[in-house]
């Protein structure tokens, strides 16, 4: 992969806390992040400060969440057998952490197939009784898509590194991911257990000239909404589109 240096800054370095850094001990406004790895072919090593906090960093891998204190810090990612932190990184940057919100980190492929890292603010607000919400992100290298829930389009023409968002029944849902206007499946499909209450953040990721797409999910619950009344049954069915 050529060297990139990128101003993602902080975000990266709130990854990088996920095996070993401490936040100060003083009460302070943080941040909450994960890390997506979705660049094939390419495990690395996260530097932080100088120190090395996330060893042999796999693609296709979820870290996080974190609780990050807002500062600067200094952040590196470095082949995963530099032995030292020596040598040229991958990725670098020098930025502010920003205290509070959720945020997904995603070092991934542009549609064009070049290395990318973008970052994605997770909704992480209180879902309706009964209900989920999965949010699915572009992050591959491929044209426009369409997501399937059952065999129909639920989503249609997502482009990278675009992400699009539904609230649905709770339960299982059999997705795949089609070229758009198609639905031959090029990821999938695979079911999504979508359990109440939780934001699940799906993210294709891979190169489709490659042969090696795949998603990467991320899940995060607690956010139930207490019910009005009791329901006189069950929900089910697919993902509605509005």
């Amino acid at each position: 992969m050529r060297r990139l240096t990128l101003a993602f800054g902080g975000v990266l370095a709130a990854a990088a806390t996920t095996l070993g850094a401490t936040a100060p001990a003083a009460a302070q406004e943080t941040a909450s992040v994960y890390v997506v790895h979705g660049i094939p072919e390419t495990p690395v090593d996260v530097y932080v400060d100088g120190a090395r906090l996330l060893d042999d960093f796999q693609p296709g891998s979820a870290a996080g969440p974190v609780d990050v204190p807002r500062g600067a810090h200094e952040v590196a990612l470095l082949p995963a057998d530099a032995t030292d932190g020596s040598g040229p990184p991958l990725l670098s940057a020098t930025q502010e952490v920003p205290g509070g919100g959720n945020v997904t980190l995603v070092a991934h492929l542009t549609a064009g197939g070049q290395p990318a890292v973008t970052p994605f603010v997770n909704d992480v607000s209180s879902v309706p009784a009964g209900q989920a919400r999965v949010v699915v992100r572009h992050t591959a290298a491929a044209p426009a898509v369409d997501v399937l829930a059952g065999g129909s389009p639920v989503i249609s023409g997502l482009a990278n590194p675009d992400e699009e968002a539904l609230e649905v029944p709770a339960g299982r849902i059999p997705a795949a991911v089609a070229a758009a206007g198609t639905t031959e499946p090029v990821i999938g499909p695979t079911d999504l257990d979508l359990q109440e209450g939780t934001a699940t953040f799906v993210h294709a990721i891979g190169s489709l000239e490659a042969g090696n797409l795949d998603l990467v999910v991320v899940t995060v619950g607690g956010l139930h909404t207490a019910p009005n009344g009791v329901p006189s049954g069950a929900p089910s069915g697919a993902p509605a589109t509005g």
